[in-house]
């Protein structure tokens, strides 16, 4: 039984961060995951929420190491003082040449400086095995139940191979639970779908990105969406996706994937 996660991007205001990790962690949710955007810091965000909060895991994802080496990685995550144990840490490949390489080559430079867990991000089956044979786990998005499971039987075979600890395999799904904020996720849906490396996916699976998001009107519809994913991962990451962004409509989708 997959556990459950919420999500935000790393650019919510620390305001509304804090309030969403107090009800993540008072509903029972696994951990609180910021999205790293341009312009945003989400291991500034997550600090908020680990002042806020006692238990609930904090994690963010990806960090690209195009843009930000591992030493800089390293950095930021010890300024940010976030108790390793506590801490998941996500990165991704950006625009680096040789993804591949390049994720592994940073997987091996943050395990010489930090103890927190890392999952990588990627599309491709190269970088994925990085993060099977390598890192802690992957973390996954855009991918719909079927294909989360694919990807995390093939990660656990892999790690087996390897003599690894078996992975920790997480998944973002846009999740809407409200009529009214179903526009934005279609529109999030269609702008991820005009971005190559993942139009490239879509077409490779034959799904639509719409296939990975749970696009609900109730809390009923949102359980169920939960539900599909149940046994396909190991940590379903909500990604809230609300008409306004307020705290109040991010909570309502906590209330409704923990409700009755």
């Amino acid at each position: 039984m997959a556990a459950v996660s919420v999500g935000l991007a790393g650019a919510t205001p620390p305001d509304t961060v804090r309030e969403v990790a107090r009800a993540a962690e008072v509903a029972g949710l696994r951990a609180l995951w910021l999205n790293e955007t341009p312009g945003s810091d989400a291991l500034a965000g997550l600090t908020v929420a680990a002042e806020a909060t006692e238990r609930l895991l904090l994690g963010v994802g990806v960090v690209p190491i195009d843009r930000f080496p591992p030493d800089v990685i390293a950095g930021r995550v010890e300024r940010a003082g976030i108790p390793a144990a506590r801490l998941m840490l996500g990165i991704g490949s950006g625009r680096a040449p040789h993804p591949a390489v390049a994720v592994a080559e940073a997987v091996h430079a943050l395990r010489g400086r930090l103890e927190t867990p890392i999952l990588v991000g990627g599309l491709g089956p190269r970088v994925r095995r990085v993060g099977a044979e390598l890192a802690d786990g992957l973390l996954l998005n855009w991918l719909s139940p079927a294909a989360s499971a694919a990807a995390r039987d093939e990660a656990v075979a892999q790690a087996e191979a390897a003599d690894r600890p078996r992975p920790h395999v997480a998944l973002y799904a846009r999740t809407a639970v409200e009529a009214a904020a179903h526009a934005a996720l279609r529109e999030e849906a269609s702008r991820y779908a005009s971005f190559p490396g993942y139009r490239e996916n879509f077409e490779r699976l034959g799904e639509d990105p719409l296939d990975g998001s749970i696009l609900a009107a109730s809390p009923a519809e949102l359980r169920e969406g939960v539900a599909r994913y149940a046994a396909a991962v190991d940590e379903l990451v909500l990604r809230a996706v609300t008409e306004h962004g307020t705290a109040a409509e991010i909570r309502r989708i906590v209330d409704a994937a923990t409700g009755p």
